[in-house]
């Protein structure tokens, strides 16, 4: 069998020579694109398969006895035991939310989340930086102050952060491309440590008035500010005894289509072999081989009628299945060739 338009699909680089020789021997029997369906004639449709491994635990599951978390350890062991556990403005243990973080412990699995249960007031040092003119001034009619500008990297490592932050604020002050979310707030840069409150050079009274960063003098300003902030009570709910159990949960949460080799026709096979291998690719109308993949996946909008006149997307299917006892993280993307 051969097929009268060979450019329209291949095996991309790193494809096993028999998968290559399946793919172009046996995938033909469909019509050849071109103006007539609307698509155009440099796009194909590019199914890739990355490996995720044999179980979901690997990197579905923080062992803490293993990995140091990035989160409050002793926040994990009151939720653990059923303790309250609270924490005002930052979250102590990660926010389930659609993607939520599992734990293990002593052989039991858990679910961690941290919720709303209070709101409080606090007083906070906020500090924002202004840019000194050549004139010593901040544009705004503000004196610089006296003596020589402090370089931040002398100053205390609370500090060193607070003028990182702030050094955006003011870099962003009067120009377009914001600041960094998360990180800036009010302008500025609000201390919430108590240790690097105690420890500051830049909120003492007697402190710098002027700041070098980055080859540029700032005047610093401290002021202290109220906010309402959050409360957080940790959560640590059991969900398994057994990593079987886990594995299940993570399956049943992430995994699609689950796929055997032997439920598939032999052109189906050799496209997902193909497609673990470095990926595969047509254009639209896709083979009978393809077009069962592009079911399997449940992918069905690939083959309706719109692909033939949005061909151009740039946005791709992906998801997580499971193949032959192994799981497989799949994207679609169409590409020029």
């Amino acid at each position: 069998m051969s097929d009268s338009n060979p450019s329209r699909r291949r095996v991309l680089a790193g494809g096993l020579a028999a998968a290559a020789a399946a793919v172009a021997g046996c995938l033909d029997g469909s019509v050849t694109a071109g103006p007539a369906d609307g698509t155009p004639a440099d796009q194909v449709l590019v199914l890739t398969l990355d490996d995720a491994g044999e179980t979901l635990r690997d990197t579905g599951v923080v062992d803490p006895a293993e990995t140091d978390p990035r989160w409050d350890e002793a926040a994990f062991a009151a939720a653990r035991n059923g303790e309250r556990y609270t924490a005002q403005y930052r979250t102590p243990l990660p926010p389930a939310g659609d993607d939520p973080t599992y734990a293990v412990h002593d052989g039991t699995y858990y679910r961690l989340d941290s919720v709303v249960v209070d709101e409080a007031a606090a007083t906070r040092p906020v500090l924002r930086l202004f840019e000194v003119d050549e004139d010593g001034g901040d544009g705004n009619g503000s004196d610089a102050g006296d003596g020589d500008a402090v370089e931040s990297e002398a100053l205390p490592a609370g500090d060193r952060r607070a003028v990182r932050i702030a050094h955006f604020a003011a870099r962003a002050r009067g120009n377009p491309g914001g600041v960094p979310v998360g990180l800036v707030e009010r302008g500025g840069y609000v201390y919430r440590d108590a240790e690097a409150i105690d420890a500051s050079e830049l909120l003492a009274a007697d402190g710098p008035d002027r700041v070098l960063h980055r080859d540029t003098v700032y005047r610093a300003e401290v002021a202290r500010e109220r906010f309402h902030e959050p409360v957080y009570r940790a959560v640590a709910e059991p969900v398994a005894e057994s990593p079987e159990r886990m594995e299940a949960i993570l399956r049943a949460r992430t995994v699609g289509a689950r796929i055997e080799s032997e439920d598939l026709s032999t052109d189906a096979r050799a496209v997902i072999e193909a497609a673990r291998r470095g990926g595969y690719e047509e254009s639209h109308p896709y083979s009978d081989g393809y077009a069962e993949v592009l079911r399997t996946l449940r992918e069905r909008p690939y083959l309706d009628g719109n692909v033939r006149k949005d061909a151009g997307w740039t946005e791709s299917g992906s998801e997580r299945i499971r193949y032959e006892g192994r799981y497989y993280d799949y994207q679609l993307l169409f590409e020029s060739p």
